[in-house]
């Protein structure tokens, strides 16, 4: 995984040993809880809770800073527009649940294998194959998921620098359209990939 998405760190702390089903399952519980909420305590409490998993999982500060400070740019900006429109309570609120659950969904990704959040969808949903689910076909689909955001994003900062190597940085079109183009051939290669494997047929 790349910056935002975090990577496992091995290590020995309590969250490192807490298996991914159940982890999986706190995540969730973490993001209703964070959506059931409002006001700009809740959000505050919520990252507090947060930044302490983060030290808790053993994840180094500088490490987190910089996998978080493009988020961090776009909280500011968020911020400012909520305060602008709706008061500064809002903004609070908005960007603190922000946070803590992107600081919540990298504690979960620094502490659990990839192949052990993958058996452990499957598992979850074998009860549901009587109901037509195929628990594999959703565990490769969040596989791919999982490995394909990050390649994007480096997408996103090849093309970013490209652009600004010709003094385009400021050209929307500039930035989405070669990044369109990568990421469409690259699904089309993926999807090859797949085909050649006899994974793309029902």
């Amino acid at each position: 995984m790349t910056d935002l998405l975090g990577a496992y760190r091995p290590g020995r702390s309590v969250l490192h040993r807490i298996p991914a089903g159940p982890k999986l399952g706190l995540l969730a519980t973490y993001g209703a809880i964070a959506v059931a909420l409002h006001g700009p305590a809740s959000a505050v409490v919520l990252l507090v809770v947060s930044l302490a998993l983060t030290l808790v999982a053993g994840m180094p500060v500088r490490r987190t800073l910089r996998q978080v400070r493009g988020l961090l740019v776009l909280a500011v900006v968020v911020a400012a527009f909520q305060t602008w429109q709706r008061g500064w309570p809002v903004a609070v609120h908005v960007v603190g649940d922000l946070l803590a659950l992107v600081l919540a969904a990298l504690v979960f990704t620094a502490t659990t294998p990839v192949d052990d959040v993958l058996t452990a969808v499957e598992r979850g949903l074998r009860p549901f194959r009587r109901l037509g689910v195929r628990p594999e076909r959703v565990a490769l689909a969040f596989s791919l998921v999982l490995r394909a955001i990050p390649g994007i994003l480096e997408t996103a900062r090849e093309t970013r620098a490209a652009a600004k190597a010709r003094g385009l940085e400021r050209s929307p079109r500039a930035l989405l359209v070669p990044l369109a183009v990568r990421t469409v051939g690259r699904a089309y290669e993926t999807g090859d990939a797949l085909a050649a494997r006899g994974l793309g047929d029902d």
